[in-house]
Order: structure tokens, then C-alpha cells, then sequence
């Protein structure tokens, strides 16, 4: 597939249309090959943080081991280099690439290049102050994603694990928007009032039963201390320490992901060469002592079949 190519075009316009929605994923694009690798110069494919895979990067070889680098990629927010292929191919790897054993009978290999492309902040704010106006428009300068709603509307739908959510109702429905707030568990809460006001609202909401775990998370007086400010200026102080924290990486959703060394869900690792393949039929699957174990070609389940405990205790 070359990304002149229409197929090319959709991928960029489902990128857009991920990026719009707020949803993380990274683009792999090959960017080498040596043939008879299936994948070619050009060729791209989008990976989203759940393991699907959108595009043709790469034949049943190399397909598995990017949606899992692609995955590790999305986590760590970096870009890397990939190269797929047998260890002899992999030479001198330079730093900041990374070699991933792909034992095909093709013996094609291939390099991809897998950026990362996260999702600006997703930002709701409720109230119908002119504070909550312009901290709005003023985050909508910045690229985020910013609503308004008003706190007879506001519902736990419009809040996702990585919303932020900024209640700045000031007197309206305090108690009941922050209730909604905090049991939606967005990324951040922050409720727009002084620490007095603050303190009565988190009080009158754990007599009502609230979980403490979910009250410590709200952030109030939200906002940088400016000193005497006014309506707008207290926007750009809430905007500046949602900036502030965002930089340090503090607004995103707690992840209950695995860690990037284990197999992502539906692969495996084939114990013989390295590599990782579909959890499924296709991959040779073969069962020693209760435990099914999956293949990438014939040579190394029937390795595996003469030999297994070798296999096993050196994956061990």
C-alpha cells in the first residue's frame, strides 16, 4: 500500500477522525524492506492503544510484533524505530532503535517507523459564568478539546476516563455537579471556589454518603493563587495549572493496562525463535502439560514437540 495510493488517504483521514475523537493510537510506517517481506516502502497502518489495526503493515510475521511495539509506543508517548527480522540481519542497531527477532520463512525483514500520536485534553467545564466562557475559548486556542455545559445538563456520559472536568457552577447545584463529577472517575476534577466554600461542599457530600477516595481527588481552590482577580483572570489561572500538570503528566487516567513485556491480549510468544503470533488456530497451537502454546511456522512447533521442557525453562 503507498500512501499516495487511496487506501494511503483513508489511513490519514481515520487519523484525523481519531484525533478528533480523542482516542490514542500510533501510525506504522515501513520504512525499509528486504524482500520477500509482504510489507513495502510507504506502506501504512494505524494501531490504536487496544490492539486494533487499521492499514496492511506487514504479512501473519511482522503484523503481531508491530500492533505489540505500537501498543508499547502509545504508553511511553515516544516514537521509535523498529527493526523486524532474523538477529544476523540486525548488525550494528543504533541507539534508539529497536531490534525485535522475526523468524518467517520468508526471511524478508522490514523497518517501521511507529509514532505515537496521543490525545489533546478533553476538557469539560460546568457553569454559565463568564469565568467558565472564557476558560473554554481559552482552551480551545490551545487545540483542546473544550465544552461547555450547563449543571442541569451534565451528565456522567460526557465524561471519559480522561476527561478533565472543571465545576464552576459558584453557588448552582455545587453538591450535586461535583457528585456527578466524581463518581464518572475522570482524570481530574476541579471545583472553582474558595477553600472555605470548598470544604462545606466536600463535607455536605461525604454526609451524603461519597466516598472518601473520590472527594480526595477534587482540586480546590482550583487554579494558580493570582491574588484579587477577576472573572476572566481567574480562567487563565485555572488553564494555567491544567497546562502545568499536563506538562508533569498528571492529567491522565490511572491505567490498569499490563506492563509492555506482557503479550498483549490474543498473542503469544513463540518460545522457540522469539517471535510474537496470533493466539489462534492459525499459529500451530500445541498443548504440553494444560498449557497451549502457539508457533509462527511448522520448523518450530515440531522444535518444540521434540524438546519442550528446554523451551519452557529457558523462557523461564
Amino acid at each position: 500500500m503507498s500512501p499516495r495510493g487511496a487506501d494511503g488517504w483513508r489511513i490519514l483521514e481515520l487519523a484525523s477522525e481519531l484525533t478528533d475523537k480523542g482516542e490514542k493510537f500510533a501510525i506504522a510506517t515501513v520504512v525499509w524492506r528486504q524482500g520477500p517481506s509482504s510489507g513495502h516502502e510507504g506502506a501504512r497502518a494505524i494501531v490504536t492503544a487496544d490492539g486494533d489495526i487499521h492499514g496492511w503493515i506487514g504479512g501473519a510475521c511482522a503484523e503481531p510484533v508491530v500492533i505489540r511495539e505500537a501498543q508499547r509506543i502509545i504508553a511511553e508517548g515516544e516514537p521509535q524505530l523498529i527493526l523486524l527480522g532474523a538477529p544476523e540481519d540486525f548488525g550494528h542497531v543504533p541507539e534508539g532503535m529497536v531490534a525485535v527477532p522475526m523468524a518467517c520463512q520468508s526471511e524478508g525483514a522490514l523497518q517501521v517507523y511507529v509514532e505515537p500520536v496521543l490525545s489533546t485534553p478533553g476538557l469539560v467545564v460546568v457553569g454559565r459564568s463568564p469565568m467558565a466562557t472564557t476558560l473554554v475559548d481559552l482552551a480551545s486556542v490551545l487545540g483542546w478539546r473544550a465544552e461547555l455545559v450547563d449543571s442541569g445538563q451534565f451528565t456522567a456520559n460526557q465524561v471519559g476516563r480522561d476527561s478533565i472536568v472543571i465545576v464552576a457552577t459558584q453557588g448552582h447545584d455545587d453538591e450535586e455537579t461535583l457528585e456527578r463529577a466524581v463518581r464518572a472517575e475522570p482524570a481530574f476534577v476541579g471545583l472553582v471556589a474558595s477553600r472555605k466554600r470548598g470544604e462545606a461542599v466536600l463535607a455536605h457530600l461525604a454526609d451524603r454518603g461519597v466516598e472518601a477516595g473520590l472527594l480526595e481527588s477534587v482540586r480546590f481552590p482550583v487554579g494558580l493563587d493570582l491574588g484579587h482577580t477577576t472573572h476572566n483572570e481567574i480562567a487563565v489561572s485555572v488553564l494555567a495549572e491544567l497546562v502545568a500538570l499536563r506538562a508533569k503528566g498528571d492529567l491522565t487516567a490511572a491505567s490498569g493496562g499490563s506492563p509492555a513485556n506482557v503479550d498483549t491480549p490474543g498473542t503469544a510468544i513463540d518460545l522457540v525463535c522469539g517471535m510474537t503470533v496470533t493466539a489462534d488456530e492459525s499459529s500451530r497451537p500445541f498443548s504440553f502439560q494444560g498449557t497451549t502454546y502457539y508457533f509462527c511456522a511448522p520448523g518450530c512447533r515440531a522444535a518444540f514437540e521434540k524438546d519442550p521442557e528446554r523451551y519452557i525453562e529457558e523462557k523461564v
